[in-house]
């Protein structure tokens, strides 16, 4: 890793995605997905609110919210209200497997970009990662990449080795 200037910030990636969108699409038809999605963007979008910060759809059930000159933990924070307010929308789902209501996982990574980095492909990995842990650990939770190690020490279960991304940028 190359030199930082003393005014670098982090930047932060979350990753948002529907739980069990598949399940919610079979058993209410895709017109409620898209409904469903919609009602999503929108609180994932309310959460861009500074003129840097990008909300964007990434693919399939999924969201990324880019968030300009922020660590971590404060991505962390934003996470979780964007979680809550979409757990608050009560959106019904009641598929087997799933619980009664739409829920996120969200997978939350900060990196200080520098020189030597080249690609964001740091950032977006280990953002994918925090994301496949959350729902690896069970859904409907904020899993911030700097904390990964300690989620799953806490959950009693190893990461899985060797896992590949699921998709790239």
């Amino acid at each position: 890793m190359g030199p930082r200037p003393a005014d670098a910030e982090a930047m932060a990636l979350l990753f948002v995605d529907v739980d069990h969108f598949k399940l919610f699409n079979d058993r209410h038809g895709h017109q409620s997905g898209d409904e469903c999605l919609r009602a999503v963007a929108d609180v994932v979008s309310r959460h861009a609110v500074r003129p840097l910060d990008l909300a964007s759809r990434y693919g399939g059930e999924e969201f990324a919210l880019i968030l300009p000159d922020m660590d971590c933990d404060a991505a962390c924070a934003i996470a979780e209200e964007i979680r809550r307010a979409v757990m608050a929308l009560r959106i019904a789902h009641g598929a087997v497997g799933a619980g009664d209501h739409v829920t996120l996982s969200v997978g939350v990574a900060s990196h200080i970009p520098t020189e030597a980095d080249g690609s964001p492909d740091r950032l977006l990995g280990a953002a994918d990662e925090a994301l496949y842990a959350a729902k690896r650990l069970g859904r409907n939770r904020v899993i911030c990449a700097e904390r990964l190690l300690a989620e799953f020490a806490c959950h009693g279960r190893e990461p899985v080795p060797g896992r590949t991304p699921r998709k790239s940028a």
